[in-house]
């Protein structure tokens, strides 16, 4: 194998794909990035049989091959090495591959390729095609609402939903739950647990400056994406998820129409003295025109706050996490948004003003 890549390009390709090399697996071969070199392309692999990321670049093929590499050391090579362009070349009485760029050579052991799990596109079917920007948004605005104790792994993945009434992106802990619509028209339903540690990676790699589309596919108990150079493929959380429309309450007693960025900083400020208490609790009056904001952490202080709203229907005083209401805040774009709610103890809902495709639901905390 000796091949000729721009650095840019390989860094790019190395940082997509080690995101998915192991780093407690006993299996040694699962640590290394897998890289064959074939017409003119170059793709490069690593999975840890959770996930599986692979990436192609161009590259000047002078020889082809393949090579299995330690991920942690090629990944820091790539990143740090001087010039513009890098040569790979295999050197096979000592089963080294010499990596040149510039003035600097290093000589890495490669792994056994033959025992490197290479992942195969899923022949399953394509379930659906969306924009990258759509899904980067619905993940970005849903998937911070998983939970995080892998004891209820139902819980630690992001439903995705679609059927001929559009796309849906559902993500819970139990305490708060957040839905992402677009009214996209599927003809298949789709009812798949996605991974919050695949659904962040996918965000992360969805950066293209133009538009572009995801294709998503399906087959039992996996899900891939295909985008770009960029194909990712994972496990599917198996079980049932809990049906999410009969945590959304039907009406409300009280709804409040407050400015976004105000009320926002109103609840880090007050909240800045909640953060060492147990529950990180935050309470709210919503009374005549504005919502009083208001902390006591005993050890620390007090906070109280007052925040101008538009308010319809009875006064209320209730209380919550301070940061399942900062996560849902940071995540709405529009001006103004509207917070409902019934009693003290039953769930409440905010969302964006007028948009009834960005749905959060939180618990309320019960106070002495």
């Amino acid at each position: 194998m000796k091949i000729l890549c721009s650095k840019e390009r390989l860094n790019y390709a190395v940082q997509i794909v080690q995101k998915a090399v192991a780093t407690k697996n006993p299996l040694q071969i699962l640590t290394g990035i897998y890289i064959l070199a074939q017409n003119n392309k170059l793709e490069l692999q690593a999975t840890n049989y959770e996930v599986g990321i692979s990436c192609t670049i161009d590259a000047d093929i002078q020889e082809p091959g393949s090579t299995v590499l330690s991920g942690r050391y090629f990944h820091e090579l790539v990143r740090r090495l001087p010039g513009e362009s890098i040569e790979i070349a295999s050197n096979e009485e000592d089963r080294t591959i010499k990596i040149t760029s510039a003035y600097s050579q290093f000589n890495l052991l490669s792994f056994p390729v033959e025992e490197f799990p290479v992942i195969k596109p899923l022949d399953g079917e394509r379930i659906l095609s969306i924009k990258d920007s759509t899904l980067r948004d619905m993940i970005k605005k849903t998937v911070f609402a998983c939970a995080t104790d892998e004891s209820r792994p139902i819980f630690t993945g992001g439903l995705l939903e679609a059927d001929n009434e559009g796309i849906r992106m559902i993500a819970t802990n139990t305490h708060r739950l957040a839905l992402k619509k677009d009214n996209m028209s599927l003809p298949n339903n789709v009812k798949k647990i996605i991974p919050a540690k695949l659904l962040n990676e996918l965000a992360r790699s969805l950066v293209s400056d133009q538009p572009i589309d995801v294709n998503v596919y399906t087959k039992r108990n996996q899900i891939a994406f295909s985008f770009d150079n960029i194909y990712i493929i994972s496990r599917v959380i198996e079980g049932q998820f809990p049906d999410y429309n009969k945590v959304i309450p039907p009406n409300f007693a009280t709804v409040a129409i407050i400015n976004t960025d105000q009320f926002l900083n109103a609840v880090e400020r007050v909240s800045l003295l909640a953060r060492d208490s147990d529950y990180n609790i935050i309470k709210f009056n919503f009374k005549s025109d504005s919502v009083v904001i208001s902390s006591n952490n005993p050890d620390i202080g007090k906070a109280c706050e007052t925040t101008p709203a538009n308010i319809n229907g009875n006064d209320i005083e209730i209380a919550f996490n301070a940061r399942y209401i900062t996560d849902i805040l940071k995540n709405i774009d529009s001006e103004d948004i509207s917070f409902s709610l019934n009693t003290p103890l039953s769930p409440a809902c905010i969302k964006p003003f007028g948009d009834e495709n960005y749905i959060y639901i939180i618990t309320p905390v019960r106070t002495n």
